[in-house]
């Protein structure tokens, strides 16, 4: 009798284990491997411009399409992590992409290119939803900035790496091809580790002990309490509130200047400031980490002030505000430099502030709780993917019209503008009562 007593109180005094930061540090490792394979198109494409002989519109389109099936599949990826749960999501959508990166290693023509394009997209666009789900589930409040901006993370740490992974592959092998069947086969076996370790539902998974399961449980029971009560809305009731509207648009217009990073700064560096590919890979690595680092700055500030009893919406608003202004401010300012480094800085610059939105994916759950952040993130997801699809469109068509970057660097300010305004108007402080 004793001994139970006794292994009862030593539950109760027991240290949480961690297991929750454990799995946003391997969302963060699977998301940076989605943006290494969907980055390698646009560091490898001054190499496969040339061979398939592509116009700078006809490479706008093809870096546009992989958005095209990736912004359709974001609500039914969201949908289905709602219904069957986080984990056979994630799995399975990690390792359907690096199939479909592997395959475009064998591609003759840019129509095959683009089909293979099409097929990542679709495969990769369940997993922001999922993640974000699973913010939902497994953080508590004050932890889900950070949660956001880790899952969130991936994405200038991808980008970074995929910068340099991918260009030091094809510098090594001499060879585009070799380097997307290497970069598709890890993230094969990535999809199998995804399986191994992640888990529904904390009390779920073996190595999480009672103190941390109940931790996340009682956080949890307070926010229920404090939920409006459902008024058994459709999924469409969402999209009667401001706040949702401002959601999806300011997301588009963060992704406007992301994405257009993303899919034209290589090209862009390589044709204006003629980097070569090695000097390409680093110099994009360092802007690309830059992000990387800003978001989990971003992150750390948003919950170590909510913890400290700041409100919802002083908190976001403010964070938002001061990240839009200044990304805005280094992004024009690029468009006047012609000095080299110091366009590396102010990129470098732009997207470290730029990537404090990452902790957007906190929004779905404070708008819609655990039971519909699924849904309601895979909007917001399509949104900034509408922007995917745009703008590398919009950017190659401006290009080819003006043979100039400049309007390109002003359409990314202008879209600073816009995710400042669509920040400061959501309601962050409140459940929709759908």
């Amino acid at each position: 009798m004793s001994n139970t007593i006794s292994a009862v109180a030593a539950t109760d005094v027991a240290k949480p284990t961690g297991v929750r930061w454990k799995i946003f540090l391997l969302m963060l490792f699977l998301i940076s491997i989605n943006y290494i394979d969907r980055a390698s198109l646009s560091v490898a494409m001054p190499l496969i411009s040339k061979e398939f002989d592509l116009d700078p519109a006809m490479q706008g389109l093809i870096l546009s399409s992989f958005f095209w099936t990736y912004a359709f599949m974001q609500v039914p990826g969201g949908m289905l992590a709602d219904r069957f749960k986080p984990r056979i999501v994630i799995a399975s959508a990690t390792i359907f992409w690096g199939a479909f990166q592997a395959i475009a290693a064998v591609a003759t023509n840019w129509p095959v290119l683009l089909l293979t394009r099409l097929g990542l997209g679709a495969s990769e666009a369940p997993i922001y939803p999922a993640g974000g789900k699973l913010n939902a589930i497994w953080m508590t409040q004050t932890e889900r900035g950070r949660g956001a901006t880790l899952l969130d993370g991936g994405a200038p740490l991808g980008a970074a790496l995929g910068s340099i992974v991918i260009a030091w592959l094809i510098a090594a092998f001499n060879s585009w091809r070799i380097a997307f069947v290497i970069a598709g086969v890890g993230t094969m076996l990535c999809g199998l580790l995804a399986w191994y370790y992640i888990r529904n539902a904390p009390r779920e998974h073996p190595s999480v002990n009672e103190a941390e399961a109940r931790y996340i449980e009682q956080s949890h029971a307070l926010e229920d309490a404090a939920t409006p009560a459902s008024r058994g809305g459709s999924w469409m009731s969402y999209f009667r509130y401001r706040s949702v509207w401002c959601m999806c648009l300011g997301w588009m217009f963060f992704n406007t200047t992301f994405y257009g990073l993303l899919t034209w700064m290589p090209t862009y560096l390589f044709k204006v400031h003629h980097f070569d590919i090695k000097t390409l890979g680093g110099a994009s690595f360092i802007i690309f980490f830059s992000g990387f680092v800003g978001e989990l700055v971003g992150g750390w500030i948003g919950d170590f002030w909510r913890s400290r009893g700041g409100s919802p919406n002083l908190v976001f608003r403010t964070l938002f505000g001061i990240a839009a202004i200044l990304a805005t401010i280094s992004i024009f300012f690029v468009a006047y430099v012609t000095d080299p480094v110091a366009v590396v800085v102010l990129l470098s610059a732009t997207l470290f502030f730029l990537r404090w939105c990452g902790m957007y994916w906190a929004i779905p759950s404070a708008l819609a709780g655990r039971g519909k952040s699924g849904f309601l993130g895979g909007c917001m997801n399509l949104g900034g993917n509408i922007a995917g699809i745009l703008t590398p469109l919009i950017v190659g068509l401006i290009v080819q019209a003006t043979g100039s970057y400049f309007l390109a660097l002003m359409y990314f300010a202008a879209a600073g503008v816009a995710l400042l305004i669509c920040s400061t108007l959501i309601d962050y402080s409140r459940k929709l009562p759908v």
